[in-house]
């Protein structure tokens, strides 16, 4: 009697874990064990390959999630869908999905594989390396095993869900129970992660590929796995057309013709007689995150407030951080001071330091002072947060700020280094400029552009000329929220602990 209670208390425990993993309309393996007779002995054989799934160093998610779950494991993810893509056969073929890698991801770049078809991988072994338009991410493997196919080349865009690679595992990681158990639920995604057109299995790269030559998918013979039409089908299928001439010369043409980020339209010049070829380029990552940002900051009414600001007690200050600095590792600029003085100027003007909910019509005055630096990198525009601001000295903000940039000169932002921010700072002046004129990073209210210190001649108040370091700066806000006297009040505040930092002493906690 208490074996038999022991044996059905864990088959219960089991029977939710199955759940919090896969919400499908497959039995559970408390079911499963439940027609079991004599029950003692069906505990002793099943769950022992049940345990061999569920073995594992992470904890479940709540079944909410739909039996998609991610999991984070030092910015490495993966998802634990691929469990559903077992072949209900149990030939130890794994589907490897691209998992949600951050709340609103959509789709990602396939950046670069770590791994080629026919490598043997170990268990969290990076796979590949993607880019969302928040941060770029490992993904990382759940399985050993070898690579069996990469159905992916990088600059794809792979939307969450698609299979990115397969993985031959041994059969004691694809238990035959849950292979089978499992059997409905792989049905299901594969109408999900798979593109199927008329009957025919294919990839996006491959339909766009059979589009670019005007084929219809459907006539092509497919000779992947389950009938997929593979890239090397619609080739040879064009070749037989006489749409192109060599398939295998063709192969790599297309790649960069079709699948690549370029195309090239060649247009002779009439005086030299040479061609010159434009270029179209897909916008990737921080780029397209940029055109959906600016599109959204375009419909807000802006208005603009432009003021001079004297900058002679800061270059002092600055020039005496750097004669004392005994650290070879910091470098001191203005812009730490900057941002510092901002935060002050902004613990009396909250209004400046909020974000703006149209749908509610509520404006959320935040309590940390999360300010965003906007970064020019190769890979696009980027705005790194530096967060709680008024907690830290300038020494720290100093190396936060440091570290940003390096990171983000090496496109390893991290999803929490870019959101959160409350107001945005753009350093035009570090690449040349007076002024600009700034569009929000909604849904905060309020931006600034920093022009670069200048010398310029003065008059004094009895007419003798001197000179004077001078920064331009243009505060753009959102008319929704702030007017004209709050801004200038705030930049007046923020112009007395520029021209005299001395008064950040008093201030300082």
């Amino acid at each position: 009697m208490i074996a038999r209670r022991a044996w059905h208390k864990q088959a219960l425990v089991s029977g939710r874990r199955w759940l919090c993993q896969y919400t499908s309309s497959a039995p559970s393996p408390a079911t499963v064990l439940s027609g079991r007779s004599p029950p003692f002995r069906a505990f002793s054989s099943e769950l022992v390959a049940f345990s061999t799934v569920v073995s594992t160093p992470f904890r479940f998610a709540d079944p909410i999630s739909n039996g998609s779950i991610a999991y984070n494991v030092k910015r490495s993810w993966f998802s634990s869908q691929s469990m559903a893509d077992v072949t209900a056969a149990g030939n130890g073929i794994v589907d490897v999905p691209l998992a949600q890698t951050g709340e609103g991801i959509a789709e990602c770049e396939l950046l670069k594989w770590f791994v080629q078809e026919g490598d043997q991988v170990e268990e969290f072994q990076p796979l590949c390396e993607v880019q969302s338009d928040k941060a770029t991410i490992e993904i990382t493997s759940r399985y050993q095993g070898k690579v069996n196919q990469l159905l992916y080349v990088p600059g794809d865009i792979v939307k969450v869900g698609e299979i990115l690679l397969n993985i031959a595992v041994e059969e004691s990681q694809v238990p035959k129970q849950i292979s089978e158990s499992l059997e409905n639920t792989k049905s299901l995604d594969s109408e999900l992660n798979t593109q199927n057109i008329g009957g025919v299995l294919s990839t996006p790269p491959v339909r766009n590929l059979a589009k670019q030559y005007d084929i219809d998918i459907n006539e092509v013979d497919g000779t992947g796995k389950d009938g997929r039409v593979l890239k090397g089908d619609v080739l040879k299928y064009a070749a037989q057309k006489g749409i192109i001439q060599d398939p295998s010369v063709s192969l790599s043409a297309s790649s960069d013709k079709v699948l690549g980020d370029e195309k090239s339209y060649s247009h002779p010049s009439a005086e030299s007689g040479c061609n010159y070829d434009d270029k179209t380029v897909t916008l990737r990552g921080f780029q397209r995150r940029m055109v959906k940002s600016m599109s959204m900051a375009a419909k807000v009414p802006h208005f603009h407030y432009v003021e001079e600001i004297k900058c002679d007690a800061l270059v002092e200050l600055k020039q005496s951080f750097q004669s004392n600095n005994s650290d070879s590792n910091v470098k001191h600029t203005f812009l730490p001071l900057l941002i510092k003085t901002l935060s002050m100027a902004m613990g009396k003007y909250p209004l400046m330091n909020s974000c703006f909910n149209e749908e509610s019509l509520e404006v959320i005055l935040k309590g940390s002072h999360n300010i965003g630096i906007a970064m020019a990198t190769p890979y696009g525009l980027v705005v790194p947060i530096i967060k709680n601001v008024q907690s830290l000295s300038i020494l720290e903000i100093t190396k936060e700020l440091s570290r940003l940039q390096q990171v983000a000169l090496e496109n390893k932002l991290r999803p929490e280094d870019i959101s959160g921010g409350t107001i945005t700072l753009s350093n035009i002046g570090a690449i040349g400029g007076k002024y600009g004129s700034p569009l929000l990073n909604l849904p905060e209210v309020a931006i600034i552009a920093l022009g670069r210190i200048q010398k310029v001649p003065q008059f004094a108040d009895d007419g003798n000329v001197y000179p004077v370091s001078i920064m331009t700066v243009n505060i753009g806000a959102d008319h929704r929220v702030l007017d004209g006297a709050t801004v200038a009040r705030f930049c007046n505040e923020w112009k007395q602990f520029i021209q005299n930092p001395e008064l950040l002493m008093l201030h300082m906690r």
